[in-house]
Formats: C-alpha cells, sequence, structure tokens
C-alpha cells in the first residue's frame, strides 16, 4: 500500500513522504485495514525492524488532528528519552512531544501543552495517582514492549494502568508487542483486533558457530577465516570486512567488558585512518566525562573501534556510545541482554555468546526463547545492510544442536501476569482506594475481573492475597474499613502520591517513630532495609570487611532481629578466637543475617557517596560502575524524600535532617557545598576545590575574576561558570 492510498489527512502524508517513506510494510497494511486509524484497540505482535512504530505514529497523529493527545508508555527511561527525541519530528507538522520521566509525586501539569507524551510505565502510574489533570484529554494510549507484562518488577504496573485505562471508552489503546505465544489472549483481554506476522523488511539468517562453521537453521554452512584464537573475534573481523556492523550478547557484565577489549585490540589494524582519528575523538569525548580507571579503560576500547555497553555506565557514556554507533563510527558493541530490550541499535550481525543466565533459585540457567528473539531480532538494519545474521557461538554438535531446537526453532513463550504477588497488590490497591477507582470490596473485585491476571486464571487464586494486602494497609493506617467500604487516611494517600511500597512506608514509620534522635548513617540503614531499595549483592570478600564496618559503627546503626542473631551465634561459637573476631562464616547459614549484611553493605555505600570518597574507590571497593552509583543514588534520595515527608505529616523530629540528607544524597557531598554544587558544570570534585580555596557560596564566586577562578577549576569551566552566573544576576 502507498501512503497516497491512506485516509489520513495530506499533511500528514507529505511529511512521511519527505522522511522518505512512501510504501507500507505488509503488518503495517494489515494494521491499516484491521482498523487502527478508526479508533479500534490494536495488538500487533511483529517482529523487530518491521514497522511497528509507524503503526503508533499514524493512529496517534490521526487523533491529535482531531483534537486529541496522545500517551506512549515504555518500559524504561533510556527507551522514553530515545522515543522523545524520534518524536519531536513531528513539530514540522505543529506537534508537540513531551517527555516525562522525573520525579514520581508530582503532576507534571506543564506536560498539557504537549500533543505526545512519552513516559514509562512507572511515571504514568505516578500521574494517575497524584491526579494530573491533563490525563484527561488522552485520546490513545500506545503500550510499547508489551509482552513485559511477564516481568515480576514491571509486569504489573502496566497491567494496572492498562485495566486502569480500559475504562475509559474514549482512550484507544495499541499494544505493541515482540512475537509472542499467546497474542490472541492479550488482545481478548485489550478488547483488541490483532495483527501477527513473522514478515522483516530484510532476511534473518540464525545459525549456531562451531569449528569456524555457521551452520544455519536452513541447512546451508558458511566458513569462517581463523585469523584469532577466540571464535567471537572471527565472526567480528569477517563482518566488518564485509562493511557491517556487529552487536556481542555476554551473559555478564565482565564478560562483556572482557569481550570488547579482546575485539579492540583485534580489530584496530583493519580500520583505516579516517575513521581511527574520528575514534580518537570519540575517546576523548567519553574520557571526558569521569576519571575512573573504568573510563579510562573503556575510552581505550572505544579508540580501537570497539565498547561495552551496560547499566554500569552513566546515562552520558551510553549515549555517547549510541550516537558513535548509530553513525557508524564504532563498529562493534558488547553488551548484556538488557540491551536488546529496548534500544534501537541495531547490527549486520548478532554474536550470542552466552545465552545462560544466573538465577539465585536455580543456578545457570537458559535465557527465555522471547529474550533470544529480542537478541536475535536486532539482527539487520533497513536500507543499510543486505541480510541479518544472527549467530549463537556453541562449543560442541550436541549443544548446536540443542540451540537449534530451543531457540532458532523454537516459539517463544507464553505471557502470564504477575499481579498476584503480595508486593504488587500492597502498592496498587492502596493506589485504588486512594484515587477512589474503588471504594468497596465489590469495586475491588469488579477491577481485578478486568485484569489479565483474571482474564488468565480464576480470580479465586487472589483472594487469599487480597485479604492479607487488605489487612496489612489497615493494620498500618493506611486505610481504614467498615462493612465493606474502604477509606483511604492521610498516610495512605501521601504514600500513595509519593509512590512508595506501602511495607517500605511501614518500616519507616515504624523506624523513625523507635529512634527519635538518629544520626545519618541510621537514616541510609532505614533507607536501605525498604523493599524498594534493592540491596547490592553480598560477595564471599565483602562478609568480614562488613561484619568490621558494623563493629565501628554499633552505636550508630539500628539494632535488628538480625544483628540479636548474629551475637547469639558467635555466642554459640566454640572456638575463643572465633568470639574475638566474630562469625565462623564457613558454618554460619542464616539468610536474615546475609540480606541484613546486604543491607549494611548498600547504607555503606551509600554513606561514603555522601562523604566524598572518589567515585573511582566506591567502584573499586563495591566492584559496580558510575552508573550503578547514579542509580542506587537515585533510589535512596527518592526513599530519603519519601521519608521526610512521612516525618512531617507525623510530626516526628527527623523531618528537617532527612531534607538534608535527601540533598546530600542528590550531590554526594557534605552540606557545606550544597550551595556551589547546584551551580551548573560544578560537580562534587570541583565544589570541594572551591570551598577549599576560599569560595562558600554563588555570590563569592560569581564577584570573583575570571583568572583567579581558573587557578582552581580551569580556564574553560571558570568562564562557563562565571557566565552562566552572571546569566542569572542579569536575567
Amino acid at each position: 500500500m502507498h501512503i497516497q492510498e491512506l485516509p489520513i489527512l495530506e499533511k500528514i502524508k507529505n511529511f512521511y513522504i519527505k522522511q522518505g517513506l512512501t510504501q507500507l510494510y505488509p503488518p503495517q497494511e494489515e494494521a491499516i485495514r484491521t482498523g487502527v486509524l478508526d479508533g479500534v484497540n490494536l495488538l500487533a505482535a511483529i517482529p523487530t525492524a518491521s514497522g511497528k512504530t509507524l503503526i503508533a505514529e499514524l493512529a496517534m497523529l490521526t487523533s491529535i488532528l482531531k483534537g486529541g493527545k496522545a500517551l506512549y508508555i515504555v518500559p524504561l527511561r533510556a527507551l522514553a528519552s530515545e522515543k522523545y527525541e524520534h518524536f519531536k519530528k513531528f513539530s514540522e507538522i505543529g506537534i508537540r512531544a513531551g517527555i516525562s520521566t522525573g520525579e514520581f509525586d508530582s503532576r507534571d501539569e506543564w506536560l498539557a501543552n504537549n500533543d505526545v507524551i512519552v513516559a514509562t510505565s512507572e511515571k504514568v502510574d505516578s500521574l494517575i495517582r497524584n491526579g494530573a489533570s491533563w490525563m484527561s484529554g488522552i485520546t490513545v494510549v500506545v503500550a510499547d514492549e508489551v509482552h513485559l507484562i511477564d516481568s515480576a518488577n514491571r509486569g504489573p504496573t502496566l497491567e494496572v494502568i492498562l485495566s486502569k485505562l480500559q475504562s475509559n471508552k474514549q482512550i484507544q489503546i495499541i499494544a505493541l508487542s515482540a512475537t509472542i505465544g499467546n497474542a490472541g489472549e492479550i488482545a481478548d483481554w485489550l478488547k483488541a483486533r490483532v495483527v501477527t506476522s513473522t514478515w522483516r523488511p530484510i532476511e534473518l539468517n540464525e545459525g549456531t558457530f562451531f569449528k569456524d562453521v555457521i551452520r544455519y537453521k536452513d541447512g546451508t554452512n558458511k566458513n569462517i577465516e581463523q585469523v584469532d584464537r577466540d571464535a567471537t573475534v572471527n565472526l567480528v573481523i569477517n563482518t566488518l570486512m564485509g562493511g557491517g556492523q556487529c552487536l556481542v550478547f555476554e551473559s555478564s557484565r565482565r564478560n562483556a567488558e572482557a569481550s570488547a577489549k579482546r575485539i579492540a585490540k583485534a580489530i584496530k589494524h583493519i580500520l583505516d585512518k579516517e575513521l581511527l582519528l574520528e575514534l580518537k575523538q570519540t575517546a576523548a569525548s567519553f574520557r571526558a566525562t569521569s576519571e575512573t580507571d573504568a573510563t579510562i579503560a573503556l575510552a581505550a576500547c572505544i579508540e580501537d573501534g570497539a565498547a561495552f555497553h551496560h547499566a554500569g555506565l552513566t546515562t552520558r557514556q551510553r549515549s555517547i556510545i549510541e550516537d558513535a554507533y548509530r553513525k557508524g563510527i564504532l563498529k562493534v558493541i558488547t553488551s548484556t541482554p538488557t540491551l536488546a530490550a529496548g534500544l534501537n541499535l541495531p547490527a549486520r550481525q548478532v554474536i550470542i555468546r552466552g545465552y545462560r543466565r544466573y538465577n539465585p533459585n536455580y543456578g545457570s540457567v537458559p535465557i527465555p526463547v522471547l529474550e533470544y528473539k529480542q537478541m536475535a531480532g536486532r539482527a539487520g538494519r533497513p536500507t543499510l545492510d543486505p541480510y541479518g545474521e544472527a549467530v549463537t557461538i556453541v562449543k560442541s554438535d550436541k549443544e548446536a544442536e540443542w540451540v537449534e531446537n530451543n531457540y532458532l526453532h523454537g516459539e517463544p513463550e507464553t505471557i502470564w501476569s504477575k499481579l498476584a504477588s503480595e508486593p504488587s497488590l500492597r502498592t496498587h490497591i492502596l493506589s485504588l482506594i486512594v484515587t477512589g477507582f474503588v471504594q468497596t470490596t465489590e469495586e475491588l473485585n469488579n477491577f481485578i475481573a478486568r485484569t489479565l491476571y483474571a482474564h488468565q486464571q480464576q480470580t479465586w487464586g487472589i483472594q487469599e492475597s487480597l485479604q492479607k494486602v487488605l489487612v496489612f494497609l489497615e493494620n498500618s493506617k493506611m486505610i481504614t474499613r467498615d462493612d465493606n467500604n474502604f477509606y483511604p487516611t492521610e498516610l495512605g494517600t501521601l504514600i500513595s502520591k509519593l509512590y512508595l511500597d506501602p511495607l517500605s512506608a511501614d518500616i519507616i514509620v515504624s523506624e523513625l517513630s523507635e529512634n527519635s534522635e538518629t544520626c545519618d548513617l541510621a537514616l541510609l540503614q532505614v533507607i536501605c532495609k525498604t523493599p524498594d531499595m534493592r540491596p547490592l549483592y553480598l560477595r564471599r570478600a565483602d562478609y568480614t570487611w562488613v561484619d568490621q564496618f558494623i563493629k565501628r559503627h554499633y552505636n550508630e546503626l539500628h539494632t535488628t532481629q538480625a544483628e540479636t542473631n548474629r551475637q547469639l551465634l558467635i555466642a554459640q561459637q566454640s572456638s575463643a578466637e572465633n568470639k574475638r573476631v566474630g562469625v565462623d562464616y564457613n558454618k554460619l547459614n542464616d539468610g536474615d543475617y546475609e540480606w541484613y549484611l546486604a543491607e549494611i553493605k548498600t547504607a555503606a555505600l551509600l554513606y561514603e557517596w555522601i562523604n566524598e570518597t572518589p567515585e573511582n574507590d566506591i567502584c573499586t571497593k563495591y566492584n559496580i560502575g558510575e552508573g550503578d552509583i547514579r542509580n542506587l543514588s537515585e533510589t535512596a534520595q527518592w526513599i530519603a524524600h519519601a521519608a521526610g515527608e512521612i516525618a512531617r505529616t507525623l510530626g516526628y523530629p527527623q523531618a528537617e535532617q532527612m531534607q538534608k540528607l535527601t540533598e546530600r544524597i542528590t550531590y554526594g557531598a557534605h552540606k557545606e557545598l550544597l550551595p556551589l554544587i547546584q551551580i551548573k558544570d560544578i560537580g562534587r570534585v570541583r565544589a570541594r576545590k572551591l570551598y577549599n580555596a576560599g569560595y562558600h557560596s554563588a555570590k563569592q564566586i560569581a564577584n570573583t575574576t575570571h583568572a583567579e577562578l581558573t587557578k582552581v577549576i580551569g580556564p574553560g569551566i571558570a568562564e562557563k561558570v562565571l557566565d552562566h552566573l552572571n546569566h542569572l544576576q542579569n536575567g
């Protein structure tokens, strides 16, 4: 179907023709014939790069130009930023795009001026809870990557959002999904028509690689020249010599980093001088982002044409890598499978080097077929590659056969609701009561009946969990009940709007009420006790130093049942030496105490962060990346802010202390640096240099000379800071 045949406004047609789009792909054409432009709900379950986004765009633009508003829901912040940048192109036809990924307790009313709003599932849920007025104008909702409703972490939130939105008959729901095993069932739940297809714009060749031979699933073979002992390197060089780019998926961060270093060393000699110059410039930009050992090591890889990419990098660092890759400057990215979940970084060849993942309950387990398909689907760049190739490296013919049967010819799994877990029900039932969405037992049961869980299973299976959660909310003074009616309390309303797990709030209330006089470390410990704060992984090497940390700060920390259990365990040790130094960790098998140690380890990291320990030292000691520090501090900042609001509402004395701690967590600094660190281009390191040089306020800096400021922070930054402060002073 030619775009001129579409029943849409001429300015939309002309916009896409100007973009170079004239012909629709078969799945897009099927979606049009199914009625997506007429307002019907639609589930499009089609492969990566087969044009899902355009289906959503056409429906959104059609509705917007009739006076409507579109909400585009994504699972990840990084994907939200990518889609927002993509949708900004609509400004050419007078359509404004906005993005909302910030604080969870705000309404973001400024978004009312936008026609397309991009947000994560959690942010949309938060906006609904906080009563954002512009939400009432939404006419189209797009749920991207809807198959992630199967995720235990993110799935329940998306399921509840879509269940709520279905009650509004003016809203058209468009769900975009990878190929899944039960597309029809998901479509039935959404009261949607379904478009499924295996069509791709370019051919995808899937195979296994063993002993220098790719064995494709169609039975053909391809020999790869052995130029290195590393199978990955041989595949990469073969693809690069043909003008392609590669994505390499590894099972862990450590493997991704090691793989990038090996590949970079091997491919440098086959890259031309002009490209090496561009890579050198990219590496210099990357090196300027920080001074950690990991940054220096990755910059060296980038200079030679390869990079690793994972959540341990900062947003800025990931952006530099992604931009260089999209421009064709960077030839190879190695990553964990998380990259396949959202970002649009296709390659001619996808190499899957690790298809197993560690599960704390089962050890090393194979990834789901759906996850394999997501990785393989990144192969093949429309208009750039003649084909796409997804190759899984194996170590034997037997393993090759297993991969072929289970992945290459495997069917994606059925998507199942994860709503029935008590942690999910806690937060969402409270939200339903606070927003007035349900006020009685009957209304609660009616809502549950509209969920995917009820569509897939009998609702009696969730009743026991519902009752447990309602009792918990009542005992925690977040709701009250009489007969069959529910009423939110002031505390319950606050907790819902803060987007806090009610159990986290209950822990905070308990700790603050029992410990009126407390120090910052103890408050960090409270934050790290909550289920909203995922603790750091506890390595065997951590036991000794964390135990020593507890002993040093014993009078500052809150005593817990786990700590009491630990003392009993020590007392039971027969060895006097064990009593002196602590627990015999070879004999200790106490899950509660291990959880306590992980909680203290996480609090210790945050304690070092707010006390200005250099990031490189934190990264080395805790075996994490700068991106991990940012993620942990952002989560801790949110919980600290919430704890401060709870303390203020309940009249607890720690409210002001929590506010100051929130600021320290935000910037990773002592309180005396806060006036400086809020100045643009001044981070925690430069703020400390300025403070030590006698600059204690923005006014002092604004009144100094460029020459004097240069002595402290260098000429370039000095100029930027002075220009910024002068601009603020002059309005």
